[in-house]
């Protein structure tokens, strides 16, 4: 099995491609080990090693996050715990485990918005979570209200130096340019 890596924007995070589907459907993100414990086998085993804080699932990839720990030490334990994951034959999520749920609240509008939201949903997955996918993250409406809209950064993008700049300078303007009532965009 040859698994690639990709650098993402984020310098604490690696995408790790490893030439399968990952999770069919929606994404996953966890963000300590107890919240993987009985939802992931693989995120389990990517928590045990030393270093890692953070891990993400998208289609075909695995998105990993470390604390200050080096990438040379981390990244062969990390290789090899993919690997004797996808050879056990084990599944990435368990049975009944519904991949877009984990971390995820419910959204929040007023019913008067609905037609403005859907415009923001379907740009958001048109135009915007296809780029911030290549990027080994994702970006998930969580709300609108009064001219701001409320996304949920995932993956790499959550705490990525560079994701206020995305959020402001690409997708606040984005948005802006299609909908003039958006006046701002907010991470939640």
């Amino acid at each position: 099995m040859f698994i690639q890596t990709e650098a993402t924007p984020n310098p604490a995070t690696l995408k790790f491609l490893p030439g399968k589907v990952v999770l069919e459907e929606g994404t996953a993100d966890f963000r300590d080990p107890e919240a993987a414990a009985d939802v992931s086998p693989l995120a389990a085993r990517l928590f045990a090693v030393p270093g890692v804080t953070g891990v993400f699932y998208g289609y075909d990839f695995i998105t990993i996050t470390k604390d200050d720990a080096d990438w040379q030490h981390l990244k062969p334990a990390i290789l090899g715990a993919i690997m004797e994951h996808f050879m056990s034959g084990v599944p990435v999520m368990n049975a009944g485990a519904d991949g877009q749920a984990m971390g995820d609240e419910t959204e929040f509008f007023d019913e008067a918005d609905e037609t403005i939201v859907a415009t923001i949903k379907e740009l958001l997955e048109t135009r915007v979570r296809p780029a911030v996918a290549q990027d080994g993250g994702d970006i998930t409406f969580k709300g609108y209200r009064d001219g701001r809209v409320f996304l949920h950064m995932k993956g790499a993008c959550a705490g990525c130096p560079s994701s206020t700049a995305t959020l402001k300078h690409g997708i606040q303007n984005l948005l802006r340019h299609f909908i003039p009532e958006v006046q701002e965009v907010e991470a939640v």
